[in-house]
């Protein structure tokens, strides 16, 4: 991992990958059965990254902005196929991220059996925050993150209450896709998801270690 410098993931990143369902209190809310046997897995391009300072735009044909706030995790080295007891060890560090989704656009694929691509990976879908060294992080599943929309509160959730760990969803990952130094996994969001609109501020926090702040835009498309 040396001679990288991970705080500029965003321009190192081969591509984002990202968890569905992996909070049992947002299951619940979005009306989805019991966790299944393995995790739910998607992508964005690298297309979709913002950082502080540029804005969440809604995609052409969407009336439906949602925020998802998520911890991210960064990769330091080259993955391939690990065991969820080494997993760690490919970790970079972490950051906050939202999964923006356009839910209607969703919506119309999900009963359309139709892949999330446009829903979740167009572009400024993932804002995300600062980078945290690892060393900042002892427990990755000891975390809080939350959201806020023009300064009230709607998410707040720790990742304890993930179903799949950060360690095991490395390793599962890993034996699909190989990771490569500043990719992202997203691990999913906690309860109270919600719209937000033209003009919105939405302010996401990894504890104390990673905070950033976005502004809602409409597409100029």
């Amino acid at each position: 991992m040396s001679g990288r410098n991970f705080e500029k993931f965003v321009d190192l990143a081969s591509k984002i990958i990202a968890v569905g369902k992996n909070y049992a209190d947002h299951m619940k809310e979005m009306g989805y059965a019991a966790a299944k046997v393995d995790p739910v897995i998607f992508m964005k391009p690298t297309s979709a990254f913002i950082v502080e300072g540029q804005k969440i735009e809604f995609p052409p044909g969407c009336q439906n902005l949602h925020h998802e706030v998520e911890l991210g995790v960064v990769i330091g080295k080259t993955a391939k196929k690990i065991p969820e007891a080494e997993a760690l060890k490919y970790v970079a560090g972490y950051t906050i991220a939202l999964d923006i989704t356009a839910r209607d656009l969703q919506d119309k694929a999900k009963k359309e059996g139709l892949p999330w691509t446009i829903p979740k990976g167009f572009d400024t879908s993932c804002p995300v925050g600062p980078f945290v060294h690892k060393d900042r992080v002892p427990d990755p599943q000891n975390l809080k993150l939350w959201c806020k929309v023009n300064g009230q509160t709607r998410q707040n959730g720790c990742t304890k209450d993930m179903i799949y760990s950060v360690p095991y969803l490395i390793s599962y990952v890993s034996n699909y896709f190989t990771l490569y130094p500043g990719d992202v996994i997203l691990t999913g969001t906690p309860a109270g998801v919600g719209p937000v609109k033209e003009g919105d501020v939405i302010e996401a926090g990894l504890d104390e270690l990673s905070q950033a702040s976005f502004e809602v835009a409409k597409s100029d498309a």
